[in-house]
């Protein structure tokens, strides 16, 4: 029976490996999703019974994982250097001349200049080892969880004949349909837009949950082999291998034999990728024959072999004729300019964004100005210079509104922030009208018949002053009003009656708090289960709680300690919505009066860890404490936390037995683990955490192999961005009475 088990899990990996690269690699399916869901529901059911047959590669780590990550720091094997950029063809014949004249006459490979991140990308006895950004080309950061979930990055490979160990380059893109609907998901829930597709890959590639990068919909195009004694002559044979390997390589590239050629290839795409459902920025031009790269060889920052065009961006002059301010339902003051309408790649351009003050300044941006407006890879047009030898006579510098032009309220800028905001919340009419029509969307409490326009007569009408004031509409107030009428007003009160049953997670997120969009609400809600839980947890609390950074924690807080919102909670709960997430038939009760807190990295989300206390009677709670039970520590548990709950007497379990402890109750954690009667640690952490994570980078020297040769990022400059802080992996070594380390800080690397 259970290798059978095994067969089956086996080949339901085998299937769904097959069909993902049909789909998102050679965009032929065989299948529909459907079937593939139902398949991947059968193998993800089949993993949680069976986690003995855990894998790394199972395809069903694409969906990813609500476990925070910290990115540490690794070294590359073979550095990734930038390529030298070009903006004419002149530029560009000189360096092919200085190829021919020192190599001779040779065949070039172009490509298209994929606008992304930088990955490179490890695979041993076939499989997905690592995952790591460029960095500053000598060490990047581990995104191996997060490259996992992207669909086109095979986890294993197909064919034949590819070496034990190697590594591939490329960018990590997000389409142009994954941006747009992730930039208006963003825009719905208030939050700051993505300036370009590149800002997004990039942002969405350090995310610190991987189930996040797995929504966001991001694509991956490989097109550079490294390694040792690559069994290669020429670049387009290794792109040929890698293509039957399962690697999504560009169907755009071509070897190109002459100055000529090169030419004719960078004309078609600088026309036709506007065509393209990605971003790129200009065209990649490399030697061919591995040979003559090595002739070549390397500057100190750029091989010789290879250079970058870059494409203008799309461009056009206009006239500013003036100068309109937005304000949003979290009182953002977003300046907007109204030009005369221009054709700008394609579309006619009437509005361009404008920022801030400070981008205003900048430019020294006034009315009636001739200016630039670009789109390149922004979706928005935007202002990038002013045409000075075309200002009017007598021309003033714009001075920037410092009132909110809706309600005449002083504006305020906060620490950090570049906007200006109105503080009026609840005077001021677009804040108020936009937070209603939040409330009411689809995807909040799902109101049905109350649009913009009717949402704006019923204010007007002062029906309508905040979104409790919705509980307290008759139909006879309804329809007298234009455009109404009976019928519409009692189709209205009976979807604001129904929506009292919308669930606890929908009502959060219809709540407006700033920053909280509609996955942090669930994870709120799936964290705390109560309004109640959340309105007084503490800014420590609310981080613990998944995508809660300290930004958000302290919208929430802010939120809650309004004495105006607090009236309106009140009013709500008087109606009859829902704060409190619903209650879960149990599994059993073998958790049942006991609190948990989970900590670190585990074997499988922690959510799915979250869930099974919840099956099975227990409850969640956010931080140690003296009403902790137990305190269960995987990987990366902060020393600090687990020196608390030895301090407290709390029992420490390990993932294995947490699992006893569902399945067999509360005297399977007791077996060998007693729990000190004068509620003092067993034992002690040490202040330090006493190692640090080996080295696994593999410094190994490129050898004779061309291909071995520095792989260089196309087009990138060496300046690493910020990064975020990597965890250094320490933890507590912790030891019971028997002088034996304790299970929580024996567990091995699970991913």
């Amino acid at each position: 029976m259970i290798s059978m088990i095994r067969q089956r899990i086996e080949e339901l990996r085998r299937q769904l490996d097959y069909h993902n690269h049909k789909y998102y690699v050679e965009n032929a399916p065989e299948i529909s999703d459907f079937d593939f869901d139902a398949m991947m529901r059968e193998l993800q059911e089949l993993e949680r019974e069976h986690p003995e047959y855990a894998d790394p590669a199972s395809p069903t780590l694409r969906v990813g994982s609500d476990l925070g990550a910290e990115f540490r720091t690794v070294r590359h094997r073979y550095p990734m250097l930038s390529l030298g950029n070009t903006y004419s063809l002149d530029e560009l014949h000189e360096f092919l001349g200085r190829i021919e004249r020192e190599a001779g006459a040779t065949d070039y490979v172009c490509e298209l200049k994929f606008d992304g991140t930088a990955i490179s990308l490890t695979y041993e006895h076939g499989r997905l080892v690592q995952a790591l950004t460029r960095g500053d080309g000598v060490e990047g950061d581990d995104v191996t969880a997060n490259v996992r979930t992207v669909r086109s990055v095979p986890l294993r490979l197909r064919g034949e004949g590819w070496p034990e160990l190697f590594e591939i380059r490329g960018e990590v893109l997000m389409p142009y349909a994954s941006f747009d609907r992730l930039n208006a998901e963003r825009e719905a829930n208030g939050e700051q837009l993505f300036a370009n597709p590149r800002n997004a890959a990039a942002g969405t590639l350090k995310q610190q949950q991987s189930a996040v990068v797995a929504r966001r919909g991001l694509d991956c195009t490989l097109y550079q082999l490294t390694g040792d004694d690559l069994p290669f002559a020429t670049h387009w044979e290794s792109l040929e291998k890698a293509r039957e390997w399962g690697f999504k390589v560009s169907g755009e590239a071509r070897i190109c034999r002459s100055v000529a050629e090169i030419d004719a290839f960078i004309a078609h795409w600088d026309e036709a990728r506007r065509l393209l459902p990605f971003p790129t920025d200009g065209v990649v031009v490399k030697v061919n024959d591995f040979a003559v790269r090595r002739q070549l060889g390397f500057t100190a920052k750029a091989p010789k072999w290879a250079v970058a065009y870059k494409f203008k961006a799309e461009q056009a002059l206009t006239r500013l004729e003036s100068v309109s301010f937005q304000v949003g339902r979290t009182g953002a003051v977003t300046p907007v300019a109204n030009l005369d309408p221009v054709l700008l790649a394609g579309t006619t351009v009437r509005r361009a964004t404008l920022h801030n003050a400070e981008q205003m300044a900048l430019l020294d941006i006034r009315p009636g100005d001739m200016v630039y407006v670009e789109k390149g890879g922004e979706i928005i047009p935007k202002i990038t210079g002013v045409e000075l030898s075309e200002r009017p006579a007598g021309s003033r510098p714009f001075s920037y509104i410092d009132r909110c032009p809706e309600c005449g309220t002083p504006l305020v800028r906060y620490e950090g922030e570049a906007k200006h905001y109105c503080p009026n919340q609840s005077g001021c009419r677009p804040q108020i009208i936009g937070r209603i029509l939040h409330f009411i969307r689809r995807k909040a409490m799902d109101i049905e018949g109350l649009g913009e326009e009717t949402v704006e007569l019923l204010y007007d009408n002062a029906l309508l002053h905040d979104i409790a004031d919705l509980y307290d509409l008759r139909a006879e107030q309804l329809a007298p009003l234009p455009r109404l009428g009976e019928k519409s007003a009692d189709n209205i009160i009976r979807s604001i009656r129904r929506s009292a049953e919308v669930p606890f997670r929908r009502v959060l997120f219809g709540l407006g708090i700033r920053f909280v969009g509609e996955t942090t609400a669930k994870y709120l809600a799936e964290h705390f289960r109560s309004l109640e839980a959340v309105m007084h947890a503490s800014r420590e609390e609310l981080v613990e709680a998944d995508e809660v950074g300290g930004k958000i924690a302290d919208a929430i807080l802010e939120y809650f300690a309004d004495a105006g919102n607090l009236r309106i909670i009140d009013r709500l709960r008087r109606a009859g919505v829902q704060f409190e997430a619903a209650a879960r038939e149990l599994a059993s009760e073998s958790l049942a009066g006991k609190s948990l807190v989970i900590s670190g990295r585990f074997s499988r989300s922690r959510d799915e860890m979250k869930e099974l206390i919840e099956r099975h009677g227990g409850r969640n709670l956010a931080a140690v404490s003296g009403s902790v039970d137990y305190l269960v520590a995987g990987e990366k548990t902060g020393p600090a936390k687990l020196k608390k709950a030895e301090k407290l007497g709390i029992r420490i379990l390990s993932e294995e037995e947490f699992l006893r402890l569902v399945a067999e109750g509360p005297s399977a954690a007791d077996d060998g683990m007693p729990r000190p009667a004068d509620g003092n640690a067993a034992g002690s952490a040490p202040e330090d955490g006493g190692g640090t994570a080996p080295d696994t980078s593999g410094e190994s020297a490129p050898g004779s192999s061309p291909a071995a040769a520095p792989a260089p990022e196309d087009g990138k400059d060496a300046t690493r961005p910020g990064t975020v802080p990597a965890d250094s992996g320490e933890t507590a070594a912790t030891k019971d009475n028997a002088g034996k380390t304790p299970a929580a800080t024996r567990q091995g690397e699970l991913f």
